[in-house]
């Protein structure tokens, strides 16, 4: 694996910082995001109860990952569903690329899928001549813009109204300047009709897959997803290989789970239920579809007991809407597909330690994220491993770019600590003379003293402290 770039982590959190519009956003919409989901789970003994029952449909479909994708292609492919396999995201977009143009088709409407985002799709799209045009408003707004999601189910909660008016004039031909929201909305699915209209291939991501029917289920709240799905001759829906289960009554659990912990609705707009291509004597569906499964450092995650339970997720964006991190600098500043919490824990497995080795410790492990996680992934405990892994300090088997995160005087400051705090002599010595000398700590502190005063010995340590009450107490 080629390590990508370093992600300029710190460098981009100063600029979020310097924004307070920006922050004052992201922390109003994440207040009304909690405030949404804690009203769908009144009773916290019932969503404990089904928080463990979707914990053990993850669990139960991961123990059995290899067997079920082996009977999900074999129930797809009866039902007329073409399956294809991608270990990386360049075999991904060959493989769509590949399936577009043999359609015939010079546009890819897209519905809204995270996965072609992973794999940055509508780039090598538009590299092979074919436009890429994403449907789901949200996306819309943001490739309008030139940008990436912000949060993985609102796209562009970081945009204003305001924003997204000025947007439209500039962007859309023939609209004027509105921050009327409805009239905004309009705007958008005007264009987007026209589009599906004219277009011979849809694409779309994949929340679940039923190995046993050899289903794919697609939850949205628009019906742009629903168009992306119907109206072309071709659709091609890609997802990541851990989102299969079992059976077809895995799925109503971890739809309640999901539509609850995203939006904080009770049920979702549209569920779409896709088993095959059009049929004789049906009025609408596609004449071809198929099914791209990606890797993508997926199976590696598998492959490690310790950090398997990363597959877990459903992608419903609970933790980052409850992250202090995340509701202070957004999405956009963690530089990867998927920010935020959950972000944290994948990203390493498809970028590598060494790209990602600051977005493992950008946590304070407060532990919100694993508390509100609907299917009970243990975020602050795999954030841990990450950082023993990071720093080269975990067993095998190891990401790559394992102990890229070591840094030299940081290694060494803990080697004469250790040597220091063995000799107990030594010990009490460098502790008298650092309290004596206190005055001398300087201001700057590196990272430390960046937004936190600088760190300074007591006056007395406390094993003299203790010393000292103890004699008081004789006497």
């Amino acid at each position: 694996m080629n390590a990508p770039t370093p992600i300029r982590f710190h460098a981009n959190v100063r600029g979020v910082l310097a924004n307070p519009v920006l922050r004052a956003s992201f922390r109003g919409a994440m207040d009304f995001l909690m405030a949404r989901r804690a009203a769908q789970f009144p009773a916290a003994d019932a969503f404990e109860a089904l928080r463990a029952q979707g914990e053990q449909i993850r669990q139960h479909s991961l123990a059995r990952l290899p067997e079920l994708l082996e009977t999900l292609e074999a129930n797809l492919q009866r039902n007329g569903i073409q399956v294809h396999w991608a270990e990386t995201p360049l075999q991904a977009c060959r493989l769509i690329i590949d399936l577009a143009t043999r359609a015939g088709g010079d546009l890819v409407v897209k519905g809204k899928s995270m996965v072609s985002e992973e794999i940055e799709l509508n780039h090598a799209l538009e590299a092979a001549g074919i436009g890429a045009l994403e449907s789901d408003m949200g996306e819309y707004i943001v490739q309008l813009a030139g940008e990436k999601p912000s949060h993985i189910i609102m796209p562009a909660i970081h945009k204003t109204k305001e924003d997204i008016a000025r947007l439209f004039a500039d962007k859309v031909p023939g609209v004027d300047y509105t921050d009327s929201v409805d009239e905004l909305i309009q705007i958008g699915r005007r264009v987007l009709r026209d589009k599906f209209r004219d277009t011979r291939v849809g694409l779309s991501g994949v929340n679940i897959a039923v190995a046993e029917t050899g289903t794919l289920c697609l939850v949205e709240n628009e019906g742009n997803g629903r168009m992306c799905t119907t109206v072309p001759d071709v659709h091609i829906a890609i997802t990541g290989i851990e989102k299969v289960v079992a059976r077809l009554e895995h799925v109503p659990p971890l739809l309640t789970l999901l539509t609850r912990s995203a939006t904080g609705q009770a049920a979702t707009t549209y569920f779409n239920w896709i088993s095959g291509p059009r049929r004789a004597g049906e009025l609408d569906g596609p004449r071809e579809v198929h099914l791209v499964l990606l890797d993508n450092g997926r199976s590696g995650a598998y492959a490690d007991i310790r950090l398997r339970a990363t597959l877990q997720c459903i992608r419903c964006g609970a933790c980052m809407n409850h992250c202090p991190v995340y509701a202070r600098i957004g999405g956009h500043a963690y530089g990867t597909t998927y920010p935020g919490p959950i972000g944290q824990i994948v990203s390493p497995h498809m970028l590598g330690l060494e790209a990602t080795q600051d977005l493992v410790t950008a946590s304070s492990l407060c532990g919100a994220c694993g508390e509100v996680c609907p299917v009970k992934i243990p975020i602050p405990d795999l954030l841990l491993q990450l950082r023993q892994q990071s720093q080269g300090n975990a067993a095998a088997p190891l990401l790559p770019g394992a102990g890229r995160g070591r840094k030299a005087l940081q290694s060494i400051s803990y080697q004469l600590f250790a040597w220091l705090y063995a000799r107990p002599a030594l010990y009490r010595l460098f502790s008298f003379v650092a309290t004596r000398l206190r005055a001398f700590t300087p201001a700057r502190q590196g990272v430390w003293t960046g937004s936190r005063a600088p760190l300074r010995p007591a006056a007395r340590s406390l094993h003299e402290r203790m010393k000292s009450r103890a004699g008081e107490s004789c006497a």
